[in-house]
C-alpha cells in the first residue's frame, strides 16, 4: 500500500548500528498522517487517495545502514513506502489507531487511558468535555436520584400505616427488585461502548427498535412525571414550613373518628400554583445548558447528606419525657407497638379517617414507595460523560443501590421504635420534628434535594426524547432531532408542558403509581434484554461484568411484572396497553433498522434448531410446503432497472397457503465474478426491494457465471440447506424467442428442463404471466386440471393453493382425465372420483377419449391444422439444415453442441400429440380462468427446438396455462 511519509525526530529507542528497536508513539511525538479521503471498503482505491502530509520536524530519519529510506513518489510528494503494504489501507494500524513499529501516530478510539474521544473512522481527534469517574459520574447522581422526597415525607408515614414487618417485607422486595435490575443493566452496558438514550439504547440494541421506542417514550414519560413529583414534594415541603405562604385556607380533620386538635394540611391550590412557578423557573435553568447543571449537581448532595446525618442524630437524642407529642425516643413499646400493621382508610391527604375514601394497603404502599427505590438509570443516562462506562455503571450503580436499600432497612427499625403511631401517621413531616440540631437545615436539605432531582429529570428526559428522535424510527418524533452538541430545547418544551400538566394535580399519591408503572416497565425490559442475550450466548455477548446469569434476569423481569399487578392491575394493564399501541405504531409506521438485537439471534438460532431437527430425510407429506425458486430473468428481456417480471411475486404468493412458505428470487448475471461482485450486490438490493414491495415472503439471490446454464446448474444443486432447499422451479414461458428470433432459447429453456429433472426438482412453466390477476382481481369460471401422467398429486394440491387466494376462490376445479380407449373411460372417472374423496377435494371429473389422430373440422380445428402444418415445416427446414450441415463437414447429427437421432416419424407424432392435446383445451377450458397441464419432458436426444416447436403447438391461444411436471414423491397423502 502507498500509504504516508512520516518525518518524525529521533527516536530514542531505534538503534542505528544493529538489531532494531521500536518504542510506542509518546505523546510528545507530533507527526500524524491525515487522510483527506478514502474508501474503507476497498484497499486498491484507497491506495490512490490523496494523502496530505504534516511535516513535524525537519530532520529526516537513516535506515540501519545508514542510508536515507527509499520514497515513492506520490500525488502529495515523495513518501516512504508502507512496511504493510501487503495488507493495503484496511490493516489494523489505519482501523484501530494501533501505533505500531511504522513510527505512525494515528487515530486511536476511546478508551479508559485516554483524556479525549475520538472517532476511529477518520478525522482529527475532537478535546471532549470534562470526564467524569466513578464517583461523580454514577454514584453521586443514583444516590441524589434515589434519596428523595418519599424518604423525607412518606417513609414515616408509610411504616405508620403497614408497620416495622411490612415495611422491612416492603423495602427488601423493591430492593430486590432494583438490585436484579442493576445487575442486568451491568451486563449491557459492559458489553460494548454506550451511546445516548440510556435505558431506551441498550434495550433497543438488545429487543429491537419497536420494543426500544415503546419502552423509551414510556420511560420518558416517567421521568417527566417524576419531575412534577420531586416539584410537588418540594412545594410542599416549602409550603409546611411556612404555611404564611399559603395563599388559601387550610383544614383540619378527624382522626380516628374523634376531633383531636386542629391539624394544619396544605391546600391542593397552593401546591398547583406554586408547582407552576417552580416548574417553569426550572425549564430557564436547563435551557441555560447542561454544563451548569452538571456543576450545580454536586451542591445539591451535601444538604442530603446533612439532613440524614441530622435525622439520625435526632432518632438518638429525641427526649423520652414528652409523650405527648409523639416522640417517644428509642423505646422498645413503641417498636413492639408498631410492629404489625395498620393498614386503615385516609382522607385525600393520607390523614387517618373512617369516613375517607382511601383505603390503603400493602399493595398501595408497594406503588407509594417503590419510587423512593427509582434512579437507578441516572448513571447509564451519563454514559457519554464517563471515562470509563464499563468499569463506572457496574460498581456505582450497584454501589448506591446497595446504600440506600441499607439507609432504608435501617430507617424502618429507628422511625419505628423513636415515635408512636398516631405521630408516624399524621406528622407528615416527622423527619424534620426529630432532627437535630436545625429542623430548618432539614426542610432547606429537603427543597434543595428534590429541586436537583427535578432539574435532573427534566435534564435526561428531553435528552432520552432526542435520542429516540435522532434514531429516525419514528417519523412523527423529527420534530425533536437535534445535533449532537445541540441542546433539545424543543424536548424541553414538550416535557416541560408534560411536567406542568402532571403538577396541576396537585396530589402526589395519584401521581406515584403513575412513575411506578414506567419505572417498572423500562426496569422490566432491562431484564428481559439482559435475559435474552444471555439464555442465547451469541459470540458477541462478552460482558466484562461476570455476576449476571439469565435465571437472576428473568427473576428481575418476573418480579417487575409482580409488583406492577400488586400495585394496581387497572395501571398496570393501562401502561403494557401503552407500550403496545407504541410497539405497534412503530412495526407499521417506523422505519425499518437492523440493530442486530437479541430477537435477530433467537430467530437464528431457533432456525438453525428447526433445520436440524428437520434432518436429511424427505419430509413427510403431510408436512410438505411449496419452496418455489423463482427464476426472474432466465430470457433477460425485461428493462434493466426491472429486477424482475411484476406479476411473478404475485404468482409465488398463489402457491402459499396463507402465507406460509419461503419463495427465493433467483437472477444470473453473466460474467467474471470479480468484475461483477459489486453489480451482483447492487442488483441483489433492487431485486430484495421489489420483493417487500410486493409483500411476498421470500429471499433474492444473485448468482454471478459465466453463463446462464452454468449457473442455473449452480443454483438447483446448492441453494438451500437440508430440507429447506427449493423443491419447485417456476419459469416464464419464453414467449418471446421466435418474435425475437433468440437462437439460443430453446437450447437453454431445454436444458432448465432437464437440471431439474435430474436435481429432483418439480417444474412449473408460467405461459400468460402478462395477465396473471393480482390480489385484487377476482376470477371467475374454474381452474382446469388436464391430469395426464402421475405427478404426486402436485398439480391437485398447486390448484388447491389458488383456490385459497381471494382472486380464485370464486373458482371451481374441473379434473380431465385422458383415456386412449372408450373402455377405460368409466373405471378411469370411478378411480379418479375416489381418490379425490380420499385426498379430501371437491372436483368434478371429467374423462376424454382419444380415438384417433384424425383431426375433426371446424373452424377452431382449421386454425389449429394450420398451426400444425406451419410447426411441421418448420422443424422439416430445421432437420434439413442440421442433415446438410452433418454432410458437409463429416460428422453425425449434431445440434445443441451434441449429436442427436432424430427420428422424423417420431417428430411428428409428438406434434400430432399436442396439437390434440391443444385442441382439446381450447374445446373445454377456453373460459377457464387458468388451466393446468402435465409438462412433457424434452424427448432424449431430440433437437431443443423440436421440442419448442412442441411446446409452442402446446400452449398456442391459451391465455393463462401452468405446465406441471412433479418430481419423484407425493405431495399430498390419504392418510390423517
Amino acid at each position: 500500500m502507498n500509504t504516508d511519509d512520516l518525518e518524525g525526530g529521533e527516536d530514542d529507542g531505534y538503534n542505528a548500528q544493529g538489531n532494531r528497536k521500536y518504542s510506542p508513539v509518546g505523546a510528545q511525538d507530533r507527526a500524524v498522517l491525515e487522510m483527506a479521503s478514502m474508501d474503507p471498503g476497498s484497499s486498491a482505491t484507497a491506495s490512490q487517495s490523496p494523502i496530505r502530509k504534516v511535516r513535524a520536524r525537519t530532520q529526516g530519519r537513516m535506515d540501519s545502514d545508514g542510508k536515507t529510506p527509499d520514497v515513492v513518489g506520490g500525488d502529495n510528494g515523495p513518501h516512504r513506502e508502507h512496511k504493510l503494504e501487503l495488507f493495503g489501507f484496511d490493516s489494523l494500524v489505519n482501523i484501530l489507531g494501533l501505533k505500531s513499529m511504522t513510527q505512525e501516530q494515528v487515530l486511536a478510539p476511546s478508551s479508559p487511558r485516554d483524556n479525549e474521544v475520538v472517532s476511529i473512522t477518520g478525522g482529527d481527534p475532537t478535546p471532549s468535555g470534562v470526564k467524569m469517574g466513578t464517583m461523580m459520574g454514577v454514584f453521586v447522581p443514583c444516590l441524589q436520584s434515589i434519596l428523595g422526597i418519599i424518604y423525607y415525607i412518606r417513609f414515616s408515614w408509610i411504616i405508620g400505616m403497614g408497620g416495622i414487618a411490612d415495611s422491612l417485607l416492603l423495602v427488601s422486595l423493591c430492593g430486590l427488585c432494583t438490585f436484579l435490575t442493576g445487575l442486568s443493566l451491568s451486563a449491557i452496558a459492559t458489553n460494548g461502548a454506550m451511546k445516548g438514550g440510556g435505558p431506551y439504547y441498550l434495550i433497543g440494541r438488545a429487543l429491537g427498535p419497536e420494543v426500544g421506542v415503546s419502552i423509551g417514550l414510556c420511560f420518558f414519560l416517567g421521568n417527566a412525571v417524576a419531575a412534577a413529583l420531586y416539584v410537588l414534594g418540594a412545594v410542599e415541603t416549602f409550603l409546611k414550613a411556612l404555611p404564611s405562604a399559603g395563599f388559601f385556607t387550610e383544614t383540619s380533620t378527624k382522626v380516628n373518628g374523634s376531633l383531636s386538635k386542629p391539624i394544619q394540611t396544605i391546600s391542593t391550590h397552593d401546591l398547583q400554583i406554586y408547582g407552576l412557578v417552580v416548574t417553569v423557573i426550572l425549564c430557564i435553568i436547563v435551557f441555560g445548558g447542561v454544563k451548569m447543571i452538571n456543576r450545580v449537581a454536586p451542591v445539591f448532595l451535601i444538604p442530603v447528606l446533612l439532613s440524614v446525618l441530622c435525622i439520625f442524630i435526632g432518632i438518638f437524642m429525641a427526649k423520652k419525657d414528652d409523650p405527648d407529642t409523639g416522640i417517644t425516643g428509642l423505646s422498645a413499646d413503641s417498636f413492639k407497638d408498631n410492629w404489625d400493621s395498620m393498614y386503615q382508610n385516609t382522607n385525600s391527604d393520607g390523614i387517618p379517617d373512617r369516613d375517607g375514601k382511601v383505603y390503603w394497603n400493602f399493595n398501595a404502599l408497594v406503588g407509594l414507595f417503590f419510587p423512593a427505590v427509582t434512579g437507578i438509570m441516572a448513571g447509564s443516562n451519563r454514559s457519554a460523560s464517563l471515562k470509563d462506562t464499563q468499569r463506572s455503571i457496574p460498581i456505582g450503580t450497584l454501589s448506591a443501590t446497595l446504600v440506600t436499600t441499607l439507609l432504608y432497612l435501617v430507617s424502618v427499625f429507628l422511625f419505628g421504635a423513636v415515635a408512636n403511631r398516631e405521630k408516624l401517621l399524621t406528622d407528615r413531616l416527622l423527619t424534620a420534628t426529630i432532627a437535630w440540631p436545625f429542623p430548618v437545615l432539614i426542610r432547606v436539605g429537603i427543597i434543595l434535594s428534590t429541586l436537583g432531582a427535578a432539574l435532573q429529570s427534566l435534564t435526561g428526559a428531553p435528552r432520552l426524547l432526542a435520542a429516540i428522535a435522532n434514531d429516525d424510527i419514528l417519523p412523527v418524533l423529527n420534530c425533536f432531532r437535534v445535533a449532537d452538541t445541540s441542546e433539545p430545547h424543543i424536548a424541553t418544551l414538550f416535557t416541560t408542558v408534560i411536567c406542568m400538566g402532571c403538577v396541576v394535580i396537585g396530589n402526589l399519591d395519584l401521581i406515584t403509581p403513575t412513575v411506578t408503572m414506567f419505572f417498572l416497565l423500562c426496569y422490566s425490559g432491562v431484564n428481559l434484554s439482559c435475559f435474552l442475550l444471555d439464555l442465547l450466548d451469541a459470540p458477541s455477548w462478552r460482558p466484562r461484568w461476570k455476576f449476571h446469569h439469565w435465571l437472576l434476569s428473568l427473576l428481575g423481569a418476573l418480579l417487575c411484572v409482580v409488583i406492577m399487578f400488586l400495585i394496581s392491575w387497572l395501571f398496570t394493564v393501562v401502561s403494557l396497553a401503552l407500550a403496545s399501541l407504541i410497539y405497534y405504531y412503530v412495526s407499521i409506521k417506523g422505519k425499518a433498522g437492523d440493530w442486530g438485537d437479541g430477537f435477530k439471534s433467537a430467530y437464528f438460532q431457533l432456525a438453525l434448531r428447526s433445520l436440524r431437527s428437520l434432518g436429511a430425510k424427505q419430509v413427510h407429506p403431510k408436512n410438505w410446503y411449496p419452496i418455489p425458486l423463482i427464476f426472474c430473468r432466465p430470457w433477460g428481456k425485461l428493462p434493466e432497472n426491472v429486477p424482475c417480471h411484476p406479476k411473478l411475486a404475485d404468482f409465488a404468493n398463489c402457491m402459499k397457503k396463507k402465507g406460509r412458505g419461503m419463495s427465493i428470487f433467483v437472477n444470473i448475471l453473466d460474467g467474471d465474478y470479480h468484475e461483477c461482485a459489486e453489480d451482483a450486490k447492487e442488483a441483489c438490493k433492487q431485486l430484495d426491494t421489489y420483493i417487500n414491495y410486493k409483500n411476498c415472503e421470500g429471499v433474492a439471490e444473485i448468482v454471478v457465471a459465466t453463463n446462464m446454464t452454468e449457473g442455473f446448474r449452480g443454483i438447483v444443486q446448492t441453494m438451500g440447506l437440508g430440507n429447506l432447499k427449493p423443491n419447485i422451479v417456476v419459469v416464464r414461458y419464453p414467449e418471446i424467442w421466435r418474435r425475437e428470433n433468440l437462437k439460443e432459447i430453446p437450447t437453454r429453456f431445454v436444458g432448465i428442463i432437464n437440471d431439474c429433472i435430474v436435481a429432483n426438482k418439480a417444474v412449473v412453466i408460467v405461459k400468460g404471466l402478462d395477465e396473471w390477476p393480482n390480489e385484487y382481481q377476482r376470477q371467475y369460471g374454474s381452474i382446469d386440471l388436464y391430469w395426464i401422467v402421475r405427478d404426486g398429486g402436485l398439480m391437485l394440491l398447486l390448484s388447491q393453493l389458488l383456490l385459497t387466494k381471494e382472486s380464485f376462490e370464486s373458482c371451481k376445479i374441473q379434473v380431465f382425465c385422458i383415456a386412449e380407449e372408450d373402455s377405460d373411460a368409466e373405471c378411469l372417472k370411478a378411480d379418479v372420483k375416489k381418490f379425490l374423496y380420499d385426498l379430501r377435494l371437491q372436483a368434478e371429473v371429467i374423462v376424454i377419449t382419444i380415438k384417433s389422430w384424425d383431426v375433426e373440422g371446424g373452424s377452431q380445428q382449421d386454425d389449429s391444422i394450420e398451426a400444425f402444418n406451419d410447426a411441421r415445416k418448420r422443424v422439416a427446414s430445421y432437420l434439413a439444415e442440421l442433415k446438410e450441415a452433418a454432410k458437409r463437414e463429416g460428422t453425425p447429427l449434431m445440434a445443441d453442441g451434441k449429436a442427436v437421432v432424430v427420428d422424423e416419424q417420431q417428430v411428428e407424432k409428438f406434434l400430432y400429440t399436442t396439437l390434440k392435446l391443444n385442441t382439446t383445451i381450447l374445446r373445454y377450458s377456453r373460459m377457464a380462468a387458468v388451466v393446468l397441464v402435465s409438462l412433457p419432458p424434452p424427448p432424449i436426444n431430440h433437437p431443443a427446438y423440436c421440442y419448442m416447436e412442441y411446446m409452442d403447438l402446446l400452449v398456442g391461444n391459451v391465455q393463462r396455462l401452468l405446465m406441471v411436471r412433479g418430481y419423484r414423491r407425493d405431495v399430498v397423502t390419504l392418510f390423517t
